[in-house]
């Protein structure tokens, strides 16, 4: 007689967040993740890099790191160095860089640096989700800041630190993303990043800048990093080739001052993120990023208007939504009748994937009817098809909208 199955689940840790959905394939109009442009992605000058760095250096993949050290190829956090200093301020150098699997594993290590279960950081109230289950996760108090058409706003980010520090509670950070803010798209502006700043030196808060899509502003031209502008002192950078490159890629990096990056090589027990793209991306950036980007801006800034477009064609009035200055997302507002998390499903299930405002929000009510637009992936037709199917679910679920714009222009 055959024995019965073993009951694993039993031993499963107690921690465990709920089980993942298994996957099915993609929905036929995907709007959600931080998926890019495949028209952009530069394969063939990928290729030649790979071909080049590999006919060169081929042989060092049979150590770990390629032998250039825990901190990661060398090359690329040189290539990285430079890049930051023209194009956000940052005076660093390369051995102040550490290249890791994405930004979610700088996350992940910064985290693990400054938080305990129990701690209090403040984000901003609508914010990248990633980030926002991670300190769930830990078991982190999460303050959330309301932002504007500027970002985080001062004045509500002062009121929560004296309240913090009234009840005895210092912040382990503040986390944000000032430049191309997710979901929202917000750039903060020079000045006011001066008074978040005089803000974290008040209360002796650091800053968390996270800073993955600052080269996807569509003029080029952006305001200084927040870490260049105290050189480093309390402030910990994250960055990304992601948005930039290619997401599949998976490198990332941190930027900090020893004092902090030592703590996060010494968490960072992977034996070294894979050495093949470090080696492949510093090849292409070395002669082939700066002419790419402007590229990918261009092509990116032209999805964005048809996705607008479409939501007035098809929402009208119904859809509220500012212009985003550059980045991959769009972050739009509904009647508040709408619950975007029942629409997320309905609207999945009709074959169109959206993010609800709740999963990108530390507060779900403020978020309730928002939704977040991924509009780099899909072709321009797709995207038009995508919002007409999403406006048709919505309206069948919510009333919303009443009638399309279209019939509305011709009333």
């Amino acid at each position: 007689m055959r024995a019965s199955a073993f009951d694993l689940s039993s031993l499963f840790a107690s921690t465990l967040p709920p089980p993942a959905a298994k996957w099915n394939g993609a929905a036929r109009y995907n709007f959600t993740g931080g998926h890019n442009d495949p028209d952009m992605v530069p394969v063939e000058a990928l290729r030649q890099a790979a071909d080049s760095v590999l006919a060169r250096e081929g042989q060092s993949l049979a150590t770990y790191n390629v032998g250039h050290g825990p901190l990661g190829y060398l090359p690329l956090r040189e290539f990285i160095a430079e890049k930051l200093k023209r194009d956000a301020g940052i005076e660093c150098s390369a051995d102040e860089v550490l290249l890791v699997s994405g930004s979610l594993q700088a996350l992940d290590l910064v985290n693990g640096v400054f938080c305990e279960r129990g701690d209090t950081v403040i984000y901003e109230e609508d914010c990248y989700q990633g980030s926002i289950n991670r300190m769930t996760r830990m078991g982190v108090n999460i303050v959330g800041i309301p932002l504007d058409e500027g970002g985080m706003k001062m004045d509500a980010l002062a009121t929560a630190l004296a309240d913090l520090k009234a009840r005895g509670v210092r912040p382990k950070f503040i986390y944000t993303i000032p430049t191309v803010q997710n979901p929202t798209g917000t750039i903060m502006s020079e000045a006011r990043r001066r008074e978040l700043l005089a803000l974290s030196q008040e209360y002796g808060v650091p800053l968390f800048e996270d800073d993955c899509y600052a080269d996807l502003i569509w003029s080029g031209k952006r305001p200084p990093a927040l870490y260049a502008m105290r050189n480093g002192d309390g402030v910990v950078y994250i960055g990304s080739f992601s948005k930039s490159v290619a997401p599949a890629l998976r490198v990332g990096y941190i930027v900090a001052k020893w004092n902090v990056l030592s703590r996060a090589l010494a968490l960072k027990t992977d034996a070294g993120s894979a050495s093949l793209e470090q080696m492949l991306l510093a090849e292409f950036c070395k002669s082939q990023f700066e002419q790419h980007v402007p590229k990918l801006r261009a092509a990116l800034r032209a999805k964005l208007e048809t996705l607008m477009e479409s939501l007035n064609e098809q929402f009208g009035t119904a859809a509220e939504f500012s212009d985003a200055p550059g980045g991959i997302f769009l972050w739009v507002k509904l009647p508040g009748q709408v619950d975007a998390m029942q629409l997320y499903q309905k609207a999945l299930a009709a074959g169109v994937a959206i993010n609800p405002g709740p999963e990108w929000s530390v507060n779900t009510a403020h978020s309730r009817s928002h939704i977040r637009l991924c509009f780099a992936n899909l072709p321009h037709e797709d995207i038009r098809a995508g919002v007409a199917l999403l406006a048709e679910v919505c309206r069948n679920e919510f009333g919303v909208p009443a009638r399309s714009a279209n019939i509305q222009k011709q009333v």
